[in-house]
């Protein structure tokens, strides 16, 4: 399974920008997409190193409010494994 992350451009320096999501910068290669086109401010989806799709705000902070929902219910099950002692499969 391949997962992209959203992720907003922060600089854009040739065909590379610089872009953040949740606090971490990434480098990436905007190769892939028509980089005239894209602005600092914009979001784009990164895989691998490379932003491979232009997206919405919208559409960014749906997909990561469903990561903090994963993340969300990742530390309940470790939790509930390390009260009940039964790893959760």
């Amino acid at each position: 399974m391949c997962l992209s992350i959203p992720a907003k451009i922060e600089q854009i320096e040739g065909d590379m920008a610089l872009c953040t999501v949740g606090g971490a910068e990434y480098h990436a290669s905007i190769q892939m997409l028509d980089y005239e086109e894209l602005n600092v401010g914009d979001y784009v989806l990164l895989h691998t190193g490379f932003a491979i799709q232009k997206i919405s705000k919208e559409e960014a902070d749906a997909t990561l409010k469903i990561f903090n929902e994963f993340e969300k219910l990742n530390v309940s099950l470790d939790e509930e494994e390390i009260q009940t002692g039964k790893r959760i499969v």
